[in-house]
């Protein structure tokens, strides 16, 4: 279920499924961890934890880069001689970096000097064309800009390649965050929470002020590893019922709703 784009008043009616009162900032009095709260319409009234730090994962959750992904890897395909693939059988390839989604892509058995070399075709030739389908997601850039206005800490970790991350943001949310990184060396992709630590060290923050918010499994679980809450996005490439069993903090249906975990 989304929040209605009417506007910021029914923002704040909080429709959050899943949400687990075990996270250290959590001031509710009940202690089973087991326990969960299901909010529909209603204005939520349970308390809940409140951050001033928020890192976010990227293809998924702030911007919806699936289209290009697919245009890109096609395209590469396509001039080393290889099929090409389908929208749906790309879209299952995405998640762990742009190495582990070209060698998906990749004929089993494609030898690993031209997998190597496929590689770095696509990393040039995506920041060439790889922005011309990329959107961000409906109320992104204004949540975002709020949460700035509130003085939280904003920052971007990704498993695409740092390079990527650092071209496709500023075209698309200029100004907005603090720190930009993806997997390079020192930073290992995700649920490894090396990165994630990193990156709450670089704002001056620590995990237990910090929420991460994501669409996948791997997101969720990175959070649980660096000790922040986990905020799932459903609004992305995977289903519900993946950040649910990853035991996503909260799953949210609109980035507005970020506003009702931010400090005021």
């Amino acid at each position: 279920m989304r929040v209605s784009p009417s506007g910021k008043a029914r923002a704040s009616q909080a429709r959050i499924r899943g949400f687990e009162s075990r996270h250290p900032l959590h001031r509710s009095s009940t202690t089973a961890q087991s326990r969960r709260f299901h909010f529909q319409e209603a204005t939520m009234t349970e308390s809940h934890p409140v951050f001033d730090t928020f890192i976010f994962d990227l293809d998924g959750t702030i911007l919806d880069t699936m289209p290009d992904l697919i245009h890109v890897t096609n395209e590469t395909l396509a001039h080393f001689g290889y099929p090409t693939h389908t929208d749906a059988a790309i879209h299952s390839f995405v998640g762990d970096g742009a190495q582990r989604l070209i060698y998906r892509a990749l004929p089993e058995g494609t030898p690993d000097a031209v997998c190597a070399e496929a590689l770095e075709y696509w990393k040039a030739l995506y920041p060439k064309t790889g922005h011309a389908r990329t959107r961000h997601y409906a109320h992104m850039p204004e949540t975002l800009a709020e949460l700035k206005a509130r003085g939280c800490k904003l920052a971007v970790l990704s498993n695409k390649y740092e390079g990527g991350v650092k071209d496709v943001i500023p075209r698309f949310l200029p100004d907005l965050f603090e720190m930009l990184h993806g997997e390079c060396e020192g930073i290992p992709r995700k649920p490894d929470p090396t990165g994630l630590l990193r990156t709450i060290r670089e704002l001056g923050s620590a995990p237990e002020r910090t929420a991460y918010v994501g669409d996948s499994a791997g997101d969720m679980r990175v959070a649980h590893n660096a000790g922040t809450y986990a905020i799932g996005a459903d609004w992305g490439y995977n289903p519900v019922s993946t950040l649910q069993e990853a035991q996503a903090g909260v799953i949210i249906s609109d980035p507005t709703q970020l506003l009702e975990f931010a400090r005021a």
